[in-house]
């Protein structure tokens, strides 16, 4: 006869149990490593998309502000009093650039081009003659176009100087006359260092003043 201890296959069977439990609480914690990973690696892959995206985006800018500044328009800021009471020194301005492509500049303008002595230097002034226009300032001043007088209000004062204008100025195919609005502190067409202007030249037109905030506007508007 077989004698049964009881009290062994009770814990024998513990046993068993606990290994069950302990077997299953592995596979859990396997479960989660493997979710835990899974987890991390769509993290990186998230991560590195959007990565990507951003400097897909960058670039995008980058191009849309390349061609908008050599094509379209680029902002240019203001140096002296030239062209006072109109523009002011330290104005922020943007200058369309794509106007000139379609049609030809016209009279009383505000156009910016270089200056032929001094690299990265520009001028802004006022187109006040035009291609193929006889200008000549008297000695009172007075603005002349083909022999008629101007009938203009820009200028902050009347010319004390007339320069190069005291004679029959004729402008070429391409020339044009420009004069500061501050017209007895404008270095202008009135003087060999800038003289006649060439259309080819002309960067473009003022368009916009957009700073100081208080006087955004059109340049056209200001008077």
């Amino acid at each position: 006869m077989k004698v049964i201890d009881f009290n062994e296959e009770e814990q024998q069977i513990k046993r068993d149990i606990e290994k069950a439990r302990q077997n299953m609480k592995d596979v859990e914690d396997l479960s989660d490593f493997d979710g835990k990973a899974d987890e991390e690696k769509i993290t990186k892959e998230s991560l590195g998309k959007e990565v990507i995206s951003v400097i897909i985006n960058v670039l995008i800018c980058f191009a849309i502000v390349f061609l908008i500044t050599h094509f379209v328009g680029q902002r240019t800021v203001v140096s002296g009093s030239s062209m006072e009471d109109t523009l002011s020194d330290g104005d922020n301005l943007i200058v369309d650039k794509i106007s000139y492509r379609f049609h030809n500049p016209e009279r009383y303008d505000v156009v910016v081009f270089p200056y032929q002595y001094e690299e990265d230097t520009y001028y802004i002034k006022r187109i006040i003659g035009l291609p193929g226009e006889v200008v000549n300032i008297d000695s009172d001043g007075t603005i002349y176009i083909n022999g008629e007088p101007l009938d203009e209000t820009y200028g902050t004062e009347t010319i004390l100087n007339s320069g190069l204008a005291s004679s029959d100025i004729v402008l070429g195919e391409d020339e044009y006359f420009v004069l500061g609005d501050n017209r007895n502190n404008s270095t202008d067409s009135r003087f060999e260092q800038v003289g006649n202007i060439h259309g080819s030249d002309i960067v473009g037109k003022a368009w916009v003043r957009v700073y100081p905030f208080n006087e955004f506007g059109l340049v056209d508007n200001i008077e």
